[in-house]
Formats: C-alpha cells, sequence, structure tokens
C-alpha cells in the first residue's frame, strides 16, 4: 500500500455525499496523509473532516479568491501542501445547440477557469515541489454525444495541466489528469437506474465493467507517491474504454428497449 505519512493533501470537490471527491479524500487518509477537504458545502466538509481525522476549508472553485484563500490557509493551517487533487465537475448533458449561453458560461468557469485557478494556486503554494491532480474524462478520447461543453471544457483544462507540468517540472512539480470513463457515483446514479444503461456502456470496457471511485482513488494513490516518474499526461483509467468507443445514443436506447422489454416479461 502507498505510504504517504506526513504528506499534506487537499481534495477539492469533496462536499457530496459519496462522491468520487470523497472517496478520494478516504483514501489518501487511509494511507497516512492529513487531508484537507474543500467544496461549498461546509457542513458536509466537517463530516467528513472528522470521520477521517482531517481538515476542512470551504470554497467556490469558480472564485479565484477562495482558492487561493485554500492555498494559503492550508500552508497556514499546516506548514506546506504536497497534493492537491481537483475532483470537481458538471455532466451537463446537452445537444450543443439548445446550450444556453449561462449554461456554457457555468462549465467554463467551472472546468476551465477554476481548473486555471486551482493550478496556479497551488503551484504557488509548492515552492519545493508536489503532485498536482486534475480529474479529466475518458469522452476526451471516446466522446459522447451532446456533450460538446464538458468534453471541450475538460479537453481544455487538461492543455492546463500539460502546461503546467512542461514549466514547473524544475520546481519539482508533477501534474497530470485522471481520466474515468462512466463511473458508479451520485452524479451518475439516476441514468444508471435506468435498466439497460449500464450494460450498453460496459460491454464497451475490455475489462468487462464500468469503474469505480475506488479504481480512481487507487490510482491516484500512485500519482502522489514520491516513487512515481509521471508527469504532464492523462492516465486511462478507465478500463480500457478509450481503446474503443462509448455507444452511441440509438445503441442505449436500444439496450433500454430490451432490459424493460425483458423486465416487463
Amino acid at each position: 500500500m502507498t505510504d504517504l505519512s506526513g504528506k499534506v493533501a487537499v481534495v477539492i470537490g469533496a462536499a457530496g455525499p459519496g462522491n468520487m471527491g470523497q472517496t478520494i479524500a478516504r483514501a489518501l487518509a487511509k494511507a497516512g496523509a492529513k487531508v484537507v477537504v474543500s467544496g461549498r458545502n461546509e457542513a458536509n466538509l466537517m463530516l467528513l473532516a472528522n470521520e477521517i481525522g482531517g481538515d476542512w476549508i470551504a470554497c467556490d472553485l469558480t472564485r479565484k479568491a477562495d482558492v487561493d484563500a485554500l492555498a494559503q490557509e492550508t500552508v497556514k493551517r499546516h506548514g506546506k501542501v504536497d497534493i492537491a487533487i481537483n475532483a470537481t465537475g458538471w455532466g451537463l448533458l446537452k445537444k450543443l445547440h439548445e446550450v444556453t449561453e449561462d449554461e456554457l458560461d457555468g462549465m467554463v468557469a467551472l472546468q476551465f477557469k477554476g481548473v486555471h485557478y486551482f493550478l496556479a494556486a497551488f503551484v504557488a503554494a509548492m515552492p519545493t515541489g508536489g503532485s498536482l491532480i486534475q480529474i479529466s474524462s475518458a469522452s476526451t478520447f471516446a466522446l459522447l454525444f451532446d456533450h460538446a461543453a464538458y468534453i471541450g471544457t475538460k479537453s481544455g483544462a487538461d492543455a492546463l495541466v500539460r502546461c503546467v507540468a512542461n514549466q514547473y517540472g524544475a520546481q519539482g512539480i508533477r501534474a497530470n489528469s485522471v481520466a474515468p470513463g462512466l463511473t458508479a457515483s451520485p452524479m451518475t446514479a439516476q441514468a444508471m437506474a435506468t435498466p439497460g444503461i449500464e450494460a450498453a456502456f460496459a460491454r464497451e470496457y475490455p475489462l468487462g465493467r464500468i469503474g469505480t471511485a475506488d479504481d480512481v482513488a487507487d490510482a491516484i494513490l500512485w500519482l502522489c507517491s514520491d516513487g512515481c516518474f509521471l508527469t504532464g499526461q492523462t492516465l486511462q483509467v478507465n478500463g480500457g474504454l478509450t481503446l474503443r468507443r462509448n455507444p452511441m445514443p440509438q445503441e442505449v436506447g436500444a439496450a433500454v428497449a430490451a432490459a424493460m422489454a425483458a423486465a416487463g416479461s
């Protein structure tokens, strides 16, 4: 097991009960890190911090002042930051020509500008190096219909990560993205409750199943370890999905119809 004893880690996007950020925070704490969890719901952050013996600081990723304060306050309280992970995301599923200006502004604010704020703040907070990790998406390679704003901003965030890795490697900073595919989580729970959905996606995964937040957390532990010699990469933690493709909408529809018919027979 990865030993992160003595490390200070920040996880942004850990305020949603049972979400990927919370799973990552628990894994880091189990590995020995002092974990500062962050997000917008203070009550949930407090509960998680108490559970894992960590700390919490509220932060809205779309506000630069909040992100800067998160990095600075973590250093003030704990003396340093060794690991910073951004696990926020918004799964907007909408046809490109139907996305509103407000929706697009919100997507850019969270998934591009927010990532820029995150990387800039924690580069400044890691003068002697550390590990920066951005949660990306397999859909930047294995495209999905009606996901253009999501995919576009995630792709832009991956480019930011590569820029940081290239420029700040001499500072001892490693910056990487982790790209899950469809993952069992609160964000996908409603869709996956529909009979046939999970099976339609799982058949495209060479390993035969969709991913879990634990799969992502396990990969992140390695990226956080001192023995990891990887930077500027998008780690495809998706069971091989990007060797193939996501299912087409008509294929998902057919799988749902077949599952519903079987359930009614």
